[in-house]
């Protein structure tokens, strides 16, 4: 983990508890806008949104599943597949989990998966790389919080969790109403209303839904 990214994260995000999983502390952002020129976002297709500086409403819904259902990741190897901020590793580490990889491809969200580990006394293995064209190295569960922005994005990250779920792991996504999320590949295994800041989603509350992928489909998508 690289200090001078640490010293970033720790600068322009304070320690506070999560809004739907305050039992998770996560270094988070009080203003998104500010954030963002300054990592470069809004000016450089190459560099990655600060998506680790703040609890996204796929993610916290998810994490709030692990926490209250610990038997999904209890003594289990887990995937935490673009995993931001950590805060769905940190939920499956707190409960039980095996072991834990957090695989992100922004260097600055690595170092937030790292300190917010520590911060929560919870060992995470976190990760740079682009691995949505391999497979899920033997992770048991494979949990996504809120990856389904993009087309693009959703096209990429479906085929991987085909090919994971076909390999035998249950896989699990959080997900607030975007727009590429596949429905019909899913079964519904919860609903809640969860608190976002405003700047991000244009409203204080957004629904979001815990999806389980089905893995008999076709080997065509994969």
């Amino acid at each position: 983990m690289s200090e001078l990214n640490s010293t970033f994260v720790r600068l322009h995000a304070r320690l506070a508890p999560v809004a739907f999983v305050p039992e998770v502390r996560l270094h988070q952002a009080d203003e998104p806008i500010g954030l963002w020129e300054l990592t470069e976002g809004e000016f450089r297709s190459d560099q990655p949104p600060p998506f680790w500086a703040f609890a996204w409403a796929g993610g916290q819904a998810l994490a709030r599943y692990v926490t209250d259902h610990p038997e999904l990741v209890a003594d289990r190897r887990v995937l935490d597949l673009a995993s931001g901020s950590g805060l769905v590793a940190v939920a499956a580490a707190r409960v039980g989990a095996t072991s834990v990889r957090a695989v992100e491809v922004d260097e600055l969200a690595v170092a937030a998966v790292a300190l917010n580990a520590e911060a929560n006394g919870v060992r995470v293995d976190a990760e740079l790389g682009d691995i949505l064209d391999g497979d899920a190295g033997g992770a048991q569960v494979v949990l996504a919080g809120d990856v389904f922005y993009s087309e693009a994005m959703a096209r990429r990250m479906l085929r991987f969790l085909l090919r994971a779920a076909r390999a035998g792991a249950r896989v699990l996504v959080g997900d607030p109403g975007r727009a590429f999320l596949p429905r019909d590949r899913f079964d519904e295994l919860a609903t809640y209303d969860v608190p976002v800041p405003p700047a991000l989603e244009s409203a204080t509350v957004k629904r979001t839904t815990v999806w389980e992928l089905r893995p008999g489909l076709p080997k065509a998508d994969a």
